[in-house]
């Protein structure tokens, strides 16, 4: 189980989850909400690294918004420095997943005096990875139809709560190399729940306008960007970008896995893990 604290910073009180022991490393996810279980990405990284697990504004038990562009990576990268000053950190690690990884790009480019490294999978530095025929999320996508249909059920009010389950499996089984494996990958109890005002906010308002590739240069960490090769979310195109922008990057692409290496190759995603903790 994770330890709870609750961080007094100048821009309000968060809710982070800690365990792990070693160099400080942040993890969060943009629309996520986490609790004492942990989350399967952050999980990865206990071994090698202090985990602090963060959640944002209008998650757990961190503040609500004044405003809803308290809700943008921007301004979301500003709380993520105040944590790090509040814990009294000089410098520390990032990790991100999906979106996570996307507000972790826009964290070390905003803050990059205050990254020792930096990982980042399943990303990408553009809004243009929905256009994508690779991307289930482009209407070129023969999953895309189904897909529309199950972000539906997740977010409709009539449906029940066993609906929106099925829905959730259907969508993360989409997202797998291998989907018969699920029950194995997601067997154990964990958090990471969608909170939906903050991937409203997402879709509508970041997204649109998303693209920081021209910040990418402002990145000093040395970091590494891993991808499935099948990624059906951000197509491994994406993070291909990601690395030929970093100047100082190293791409990692898990020949065996959709979007959730961390889950389909668990061993190889431990290594990855280590390389990541000795990167100098």
């Amino acid at each position: 189980m994770w330890e709870q604290k609750i961080i007094q910073t100048d821009r309000g009180e968060f809710d982070v989850f800690v365990a792990g022991s070693g160099e400080p490393l942040c993890v969060t996810h943009l629309y996520s909400e986490f609790n004492e279980r942990g989350n399967y990405f952050a999980d990865r990284f206990v071994d090698s690294f202090s985990v602090f697990l963060v959640n944002l504004k209008e998650a757990g038990h961190s503040p609500h918004v004044k405003n809803d562009e308290e809700m943008s990576m921007k301004a979301t990268s500003e709380d993520l420095e105040a944590i790090r000053i509040a814990l009294g950190f000089e410098k520390w690690n990032y990790a991100g997943h999906s979106t996570g990884g996307m507000l972790g790009l826009v964290y070390a480019a905003q803050h990059s005096n205050s990254l020792k490294r930096l990982i980042v999978g399943g990303a990408t530095a553009t809004k243009t990875y929905i256009e994508h025929k690779d991307s289930m999320y482009s209407y070129k996508h023969p999953l895309n139809k189904r897909i529309r249909e199950l972000l539906l059920i997740i977010k409709s009010s009539d449906s029940t709560k066993k609906e929106r389950m099925q829905a959730g499996r259907e969508w993360t089984e989409m997202s797998l190399y291998e989907p018969s494996r699920y029950d194995e990958f997601f067997s154990k109890p964990s958090s990471g729940k969608v909170v939906q005002k903050r991937i409203d906010y997402y879709i509508n308002n970041e997204l649109p306008t998303y693209d920081i590739r021209e910040t990418l240069t402002h990145i000093k960490a040395p970091t590494i960007i891993f991808c499935g090769k099948y990624d059906s979310q951000c197509p491994l195109i994406y993070s291909e970008e990601i690395h030929n922008l970093l100047p100082n990057s190293k791409l990692v692409v898990f020949e065996e896995s959709n979007h959730f290496p961390h889950l389909e190759e668990k061993e190889r995603f431990r290594e990855m893990v280590k390389d990541f903790r000795d990167l100098v």
